[in-house]
């Protein structure tokens, strides 16, 4: 079907705009972190633990008058500039969507035949999927580390992957194609949640077990509980459509190629993911892992997911290689 350059053009306007709203967000959301009262809090709590620690006595009234002191923006506006900040991701959020859907209208076809699309919806997934955690968690102050992989991320995307809107390869002009890369996409936009946390995760258990490790770091983010279980509730949601995918995959390799398995580069890096995934919940639920080695394990998976991504398809040769870079 011929393309509709119109829509194809407004799908790449939603997207710039997309990307600069969401650095803007960015912006306002990292001020929050540092300067609001969550902020404040924290760092007032590890303040007063550690004069309680030093034989000193636990004065909280003291601590706040240096933070407060500081000169630097009142806890209470840098509130407001969070919620600012979290009612752009939502406008960005739909502007994204706008930018995928509008992509998928030009080529009259799902909008994720080749990388660049494939990232455009991989990170809205991301955010989308993001709104939904900072609503059950309460942790809206963290989007900023979310957004800065997000933004890097279609950045890259915009300027070194874009491809003009064009017909799939022949390979692809398939009903697998929505079925087993839609799943791809879930999978890897949740999964960047959890690895966000599990990072953020090995920040604040480094500064419990020392305060003098990332001491104006440490203490802004929340406890190590509620990253733990904000890294195992998105794992466990995305690790079932992940398997689904990767099922989904063997038979549409099997109907394309004759055969269910052939240890494709993208195929193998896979199944290291999807058995470092299930080694992580599979710890999580028998042997009670949590804490730091829970949160390396979900970190290397993630790792591995973004290295497939990335390697399959813009360095090696393989069966999978449908990057479609200009």
């Amino acid at each position: 079907m011929p393309i509709n350059e119109n829509l194809s053009r407004f799908s790449d306007y939603a997207y710039t705009t997309a990307v600069a709203i969401y650095v803007l967000a960015l912006i306002f959301l990292l001020i929050e972190q540092s300067f609001g009262v969550r902020g404040r809090q924290a760092a007032e709590r590890a303040k007063t633990r550690e004069l309680a620690g030093a034989g000193g006595p636990p004065v909280v009234e003291e601590v706040p008058s240096k933070v407060a002191n500081t000169g630097l923006i009142p806890p209470a506006r840098a509130a407001r500039i969070g919620r600012m900040g979290a009612a752009l991701v939502v406008l960005g959020v739909l502007l994204h969507l706008s930018a995928l859907v509008l992509r998928g209208l030009a080529v009259s076809r799902a909008p994720w035949g080749n990388m660049y699309e494939y990232i455009m919806a991989v990170t809205f997934v991301a955010m989308a999927a993001w709104l939904v955690v900072i609503k059950k968690f309460d942790v809206r102050h963290l989007s900023g580390f979310v957004l800065l992989p997000v933004v890097i991320l279609m950045f890259i995307n915009g300027t070194m992957l874009y491809t003009t809107a064009a017909p799939v390869q022949p390979a692809l002009q398939s009903y697998w194609l929505v079925i087993h890369v839609s799943a791809a996409i879930l999978a890897s936009g949740v999964f960047l949640i959890p690895g966000v946390a599990s990072v953020l995760f090995l920040f604040r258990s480094a500064y419990e077990r020392d305060n003098a490790k990332f001491a104006k770091f440490g203490p802004k983010l929340p406890s190590s509980d509620v990253l733990d279980r904000v890294a195992y509730r998105t794992t466990v949601l995305a690790f079932p459509v992940f398997t689904f995918g990767v099922l989904c995959g063997a038979v549409w390799a099997e109907a394309a190629w004759g055969r269910f398995w052939g240890w494709d580069p993208k195929e193998t890096v896979a199944f290291i993911a999807w058995v470092v995934y299930a080694a992580y919940l599979h710890s999580r639920a028998t042997a009670g892992w949590r804490g730091t080695r829970a949160a390396v394990i979900n970190t290397i998976g993630f790792a591995l997911t973004v290295f497939n991504l990335f390697f399959v398809n813009l360095v090696t040769a393989g069966l999978h290689s449908y990057a479609g870079v200009n």
